[in-house]
């Protein structure tokens, strides 16, 4: 015996001293994914994190088809169960016909292809030296004997079958069969598995050249198989690209499985799974209900959303869905972190300051007429959802029909920097200062996530205790209660108003998907030229969040709040509370310290006497209006002094006019006239703008100016609406 093959042979039996066991090797096998796990162990999402090989889930041997089996053994080993772990027939041939030259199968029995794959360095070399290969095959076949001591043939057969390498980056029997077959190991028929156990023994090989041996393994069964038509097959799944997770439908939570991998330690070796809060049944349902709706709306150019829910008392999220997937262009965005304008959802924050500091009151007269608002902009109006004005209303009405103007005059008094800094406070990423957004803050201006808007509208529902929310399960310790941020009997008051569903009639009427069969406080919101749609809402054990809108930016046509994202909202929580009955859920929560109920009538009954909720002191049993309220302080309605409009260039200049109009009582007698010439009688018109400064003035019949209100009109390029475009 040669020195080199005497030191060959005493480090394969050192390696095999170490050879490990075959449950070992199957309990330090890795999928190429992480698995996201529900709170009841059940898959959620695969996330692929070794790209390194594509690998599955191990398959047991019992999981393997026996037509694969057979046709394996066939081609790599047919002495399998015969030899114990080499097959010195199948060595005595390889010999001779490498002493003649001619071509035969090569002697590695399955036992000794696993010992390489096993241990690099018993893997045979590619392209290589002939010493090399002596080396390694003795090495092999020395490791094989061992196995065979110590394994059964099933387990090396099992073990093999799942480390042995195919085509490309694909290794195991499960990658394969889900990438070029699409079904499990357990369904291959005996045409799959004879090219299956082609590729093994060339694995890159053109697909003629794999169809060709896939053939003579069915020859060698006695099988008559139509050659040319497998040649096509091959030739088909070995060009496919097909997706190697077998059921897509079932990737329930990819983004946040996206999310937790790249926040894992960059050190720290990535888990087999990743047991996360969310409930895979809800999931599914919240996800199914999203994409429907948004079908229905695909005609108002709608085709992105996201839904969040959340457990009030823990704050574990139950579902996150972040896109509406395939209906989407833009699918891996998270809807659920992206940062959009959040519209009248920040309201309720507003007015609980004001309750809290005492300088209103759920019954307080607000006056929703128009104001003009002087910023470092220009002149700052208001509007109405409705584009109309309500007149003096309680808070309650102006919260529960998200009135604007209301809302603004709240937040002069509150102040923007106050506000901003409560809804930081609350963890919405605002990214400037209250005096950046200025009085447009109280309608939303700001942009903020789903995730955390929802998770404000969970500190309202827990009183003012504000928490984090979190999507991985706290072993050992109960979660913390929270911070207290706001005033519990003004954050209870806030509640009632967004849970009283005569307080949004007025805008939004008495049917719609806000009502709910149990206690449930719901707001809405719609930013800006109908860009995002909300719904976020919490009965006393769950908040659910819903937007809706389009990823990109583009408006949505004709999608209101209640038509939006209500829907979805409703259906989510009525699914949490079937699952999850309470006999108590219709009830009002029980009001905290500091709290009384008082029967309050309005002056002129400006709304019906009912009874309301008060911090302890600022009870009152009679409202009144104050004297200037709802009087008229102009004679010119509109358009207010300062105004500035904007020509838009997508709208035909003729279309864009202004409104000129009067207070009631005004004299027909009177006249327009603006910058000098008269326009005619004092009656309600519309005035095709023009870019500039203009003057407008009321004169009476003897010519006097009785008003005057400047405004500008600021110009752009003017084009024609292009076909196709919705009306506006």
């Amino acid at each position: 015996m040669s020195a080199s093959v005497a030191m060959t042979l005493a480090g394969a039996g050192m390696a095999a001293h170490a050879l490990p066991s075959f449950d070992q090797v199957k309990a330090g096998y890795r999928s190429s994914d992480t698995v996201l796990l529900d709170r009841r162990g059940q898959a959620l999402q695969a996330v692929r994190t070794d790209k390194t090989a594509l690998r599955g889930d191990w398959a047991t041997l019992p999981q393997v088809s026996p037509a694969l089996r057979t046709a394996l053994l066939l081609s790599e080993d047919k002495r399998f169960y015969e030899h114990t772990g080499v097959d010195w027939q199948a060595v005595g041939a390889a010999a001779w016909g490498n002493l003649w030259n001619s071509r035969t199968r090569g002697a590695s029995t399955v036992t000794m292809q696993l010992a390489g794959l096993m241990d690099q360095d018993l893997a045979m070399p590619q392209g290589g030296q002939q010493s090399r290969s002596v080396v390694a095959k003795i090495g092999q076949a020395s490791t094989a004997w061992r196995l065979e001591r110590s394994w059964r043939k099933d387990q090396i057969l099992e073990a093999y079958l799942n480390l042995v390498g195919f085509r490309g980056e694909v290794v195991g029997i499960s990658a394969l069969s889900a990438r070029l077959f699409h079904k499990y190991p357990s369904g291959l028929d005996a045409e799959e598995a004879a090219i299956t156990a082609a590729l093994i023994r060339s694995p890159n090989a053109p697909a003629a050249r794999v169809a060709d041996r896939a053939c003579g393994v069915l020859q060698e069964q006695g099988l008559k198989p139509d050659c040319k038509t497998l040649a096509t097959y091959t030739a088909q799944v070995l060009a496919s690209k097909r997706n190697e997770r077998l059921h897509a439908d079932d990737q329930l939570a990819p983004h946040l499985g996206q999310r937790l991998l790249a926040a894992w330690p960059a050190k720290t070796p990535r888990p087999a799974s990743i047991t996360t809060t969310l409930d895979a049944r809800l999931q599914r349902f919240a996800r199914d209900t999203l994409r429907q709706h948004l079908r229905e709306l695909r005609e108002r150019h709608v085709e992105d959303g996201a839904v969040i829910a959340l457990d009030n008392a823990t704050g574990e999220v139950l579902a996150w869905v972040g896109s509406s997937g395939e209906l989407s262009q833009a699918a891996e965005v998270d809807g659920v972190m992206a940062l959009r304008q959040a519209g009248s959802t920040l309201k309720p924050f507003l007015y609980e300051i004001a309750i809290e500091q005492r300088w209103l009151t759920a019954a307080s007269i607000l006056d929703d007429s128009p104001v003009g608002l002087t910023t470092s902009s220009g002149l700052y109006i208001p509007q109405n959802y409705d584009h109309a004005f309500k007149g003096p209303v309680s808070l309650r009405t102006a919260l529960g029909s998200s009135l604007n103007v209301p809302a603004v005059r709240t937040l002069v008094m509150v102040t923007p920097e106050r506000f901003a800094q409560r809804l930081t406070a609350l963890g919405l990423p605002l990214s400037h200062n209250g005096d950046f957004y200025g009085y447009s803050l109280a309608l939303g201006s700001a942009e903020v996530t789903l995730a955390s808007l929802s998770n404000a509208y969970r500190a309202l529902a827990n009183g003012g205790q504000y928490g984090p929310w979190r999507v991985q399960p706290v072993q050992g310790r109960t979660p913390q209660a929270g911070s207290p941020l706001m005033n519990p009997a003004a954050a209870y008051i806030v509640a009632d108003v967004l849970a009283d569903r005569e307080a949004r009639v007025p805008t939004f009427g008495l049917s719609n998907a806000l009502a709910a069969r149990y206690w449930a406080a719901v707001k809405t919101g719609t930013s800006k030229d109908m860009r995002d749609n909300w719904c976020i809402g919490f009965s006393k054990r769950y908040t659910v969040g819903v937007w809706v809108g389009n990823a990109n930016g583009d408006p949505m046509w004709d999608v209101s709040g209640t038509t939006g994202a209500a829907p979805v909202w409703r259906a989510v929580m009525d699914e949490l509370h079937r699952r999850h009955p309470d006999q108590q859920a219709h009830q009002t929560p029980p009001a905290p310290a500091g709290l009384l109920q008082q029967t309050v009538h309005f002056e002129r009954n400006l709304e019906p006497p009912r009874s309301e909720w008060f911090i302890a002191g600022t009870e009152q049993a009679e409202i009144h209006l104050a004297s200037q309220m709802g009087a008229a302080r102009t004679l010119i309605h509109a358009p207010a002094d300062r105004t500035i409009f904007a020509l838009d260039p997508d709208i035909p200049l003729q279309a864009q006019k202004i409104a000129f109009t009067v207070v009631p009582g005004v004299s027909p007698r009177w006249s327009w006239r603006l910058d000098g010439k008269r326009l005619g009688p004092a009656t309600n018109m519309k005035w095709a703008m023009w870019p500039g400064p203009h003057l407008l003035e009321l004169v009476d019949a003897g010519s006097q100016v009785m008003e005057t209100v400047r405004f500008e009109v600021r110009g752009a390029q003017v084009k024609e609406q292009g076909k196709g475009k919705p009306p506006r």
